[in-house]
């Protein structure tokens, strides 16, 4: 077996591991539509995928008072807490996780879900002892800055050439040009191919099973 390249996995939730884009972009029209702002489009609203939720509505939302923000931001929580019963990790991915994990690498999550949000998410049997920690969005600074990368690196003792991103966004892939690290983007989340390529990422994959094969003969 070669030598692994990597002793730090990390993974963005919503769109890497976890088919969402389609209830986020939702709820964030949703939520515009309930105060009566401009409609982003599908692709204007799954833009702001990974960013912190604030940062993600004052994106498409830049006429609305500061003072307002809460109330989008509970509206979005509306439609979206009203559909993520149902969303369902991407086929494969709880292979692709257990069999990373049995092979000795540590994994991790940095995610612009709230803290509550990824909680809610990872409540599931089947996902418990797989992450050796994680990092939210109102607990630190917002992608792309690097503080997430820079704080799980450091409690997992694993530095930026040992350590590798894996998301949808080029606020992910920003991230890690952001904090020394490499990182593999994948296509079947809220960013387009062409969109990651322009970072210039370690990898691009189109599939679960993509990255499977990607980390195995790159991690």
């Amino acid at each position: 077996m070669h030598r692994q390249n990597y002793d730090l996995i990390v993974f963005d939730w919503d769109g890497t591991l976890m088919d969402s884009t389609a209830a986020i972009t939702g709820a964030i029209q949703q939520a515009c539509q309930d105060l009566g702002l401009p409609v982003p489009s599908r692709e204007d609203a799954s833009f702001v995928i990974g960013l912190g939720l604030e940062d993600a509505l004052r994106h498409t939302a830049p006429t609305l008072p500061h003072g307002d923000y809460p109330r989008l931001a509970a509206a979005y929580r509306k439609h979206y807490f009203a559909l993520d019963g149902q969303l369902t990790l991407f086929d494969g991915v709880l292979d692709l996780l257990h069999g990373l994990k049995s092979a000795g690498y540590n994994l991790a999550v940095a995610t612009g879900k709230s803290r509550i949000g990824l909680a809610r998410a990872m409540d599931r049997p089947e996902l418990r002892g797989l992450f050796d920690a994680t990092r939210t969005a109102d607990e630190t600074f917002s992608k792309p800055h690097p503080a997430m990368l820079h704080e799980l690196m450091a409690e997992l003792a694993s530095p930026p050439q040992r350590t590798v991103m894996v998301g949808d966004t080029t606020h992910d892939l920003q991230m890690a040009i952001n904090a020394q690290c490499n990182a593999i983007g994948v296509s079947y989340g809220a960013h387009d191919a062409e969109q990651l390529q322009s970072l210039e990422p370690l990898g691009l994959v189109h599939s679960v099973a993509e990255l499977r094969d990607f980390l195995a003969a790159n991690g």
